[in-house]
């Protein structure tokens, strides 16, 4: 599954009531939460993580927070989706971490201001209860429902740090935005795109090899282990959804093979073979496969028509061979989906 809230997708935390020791950014920092035992600043302990000042009660007959109080974060998702699940990670909080947390999760087209996104104008949902949390520890929750989200407030009760925050789920995007860009990249995870399977995923994910960003280091790429025998290694995307290809961009491998099929929400009565394709450096067209049907593309429970997408495909990718050069800079994968008229 994908990290919804991943900040190279373009996540961010937009507001919060409070982070008067620690800033409410570093709850998306990509790599995981550190601690120098011996580094202070002008507020105390720099901490990794999201943290804010000790809640008290209004006056002296009431010395603790009402159930009322909370601190909260605000977080626009990278990508729209329906939420599998979250983690919230306590890492290096000990005696600061927050005694309970709940989740609320909230689908607002466009870039809501904080403003709008806190008025009665928009409904939440909690998707997480209130929750007792454990300190130094990654703290999971399985989220049940098929309802796309686009942002999410992080609460804590009453007060406390919070290292790192992960929503894990499945990208739906808005049919209408990829009408409007018409062509776009089908292998794309900001589109929908995802991995099945690979043959290696020994040191880092494939998925990362369909992320929008340009990959600034090896393990931000797919990079598998040295091979002894004369095999291949690949790797098998699901599409956003049903769509021509019309140019196909990688790197560093001498040749890759895209393998097309129908997928299982295919409406074709008997779906064609697949088709093997060899691309080598500067080739950067796909043959379309050999049939044509009905086009269209399911986002979440709704079936859509897509009147200018005309074939689909998992396909499937092989980097050849699996050891030397080509297994330390993976390659960058963009099946791109062509809306105009063929020529």
């Amino acid at each position: 599954m994908v990290d919804l809230a991943d900040r190279q997708l373009g996540a961010g935390v937009i507001a919060a009531n409070d982070e008067f020791f620690a800033q409410r950014e570093n709850l998306l920092v990509p790599e995981p939460a550190v601690f120098d035992p011996q580094a202070f600043g002008h507020k105390g302990k720099v901490m990794d993580g999201w943290e804010t000042r000790r809640r008290r009660g209004a006056d002296a007959d009431h010395p603790f927070p009402a159930d009322a109080d909370h601190d909260w974060a605000l977080i626009r998702l990278g990508a729209p989706g329906m939420v599998r699940g979250l983690v919230v990670d306590t890492a290096h909080f000990r005696g600061n971490y927050p005694q309970r947390v709940s989740v609320e999760a909230a689908a607002v087209e466009g870039a809501p201001s904080p403003e709008h996104l806190l008025s009665g104008a928009v409904p939440w949902e909690e998707i997480v209860p209130r929750t007792p949390v454990r300190g130094h520890a990654a703290n999971g929750f399985t989220v049940r429902g098929e309802r796309r989200y686009t942002h999410l407030r992080l609460n804590q009760h009453p007060d406390g740090g919070i290292a790192r925050l992960r929503v894990y789920g499945k990208v739906v995007p808005a049919p209408e935005w990829l009408g409007l860009l018409g062509t776009f990249d089908l292998a794309s995870v900001l589109h929908g795109g995802a991995v099945e399977d690979a043959s290696d995923c020994f040191y880092s994910s494939p998925t990362s090899i369909i992320r929008p960003d340009r990959a600034r280091k090896t393990d931000d790429g797919w990079e598998n282990r040295r091979r002894v025998r004369e095999t291949n290694d690949w790797v098998r995307f699901r599409l956003a959804g049903h769509g021509q290809i019309r140019a196909w961009r990688s790197t560093r491998p001498t040749s890759t093979r895209a393998t097309p099929r129908a997928g299982p929400r295919s409406t074709a009565a008997t779906p064609p073979p697949p088709t093997h394709t060899t691309m080598r450096p500067g080739s950067r067209s796909c043959p379309a496969p050999p049939f044509s049907r009905t086009p269209h593309t399911d986002f979440g429970s709704q079936r859509l028509p897509l009147p200018r997408i005309c074939a689909s495909m998992p396909s499937r990718m092989g980097a050849s061979p699996g050891y030397g050069p080509m297994a330390l800079s993976p390659p960058q994968v963009r099946p791109v989906c062509w809306s105009g008229t063929r020529p």
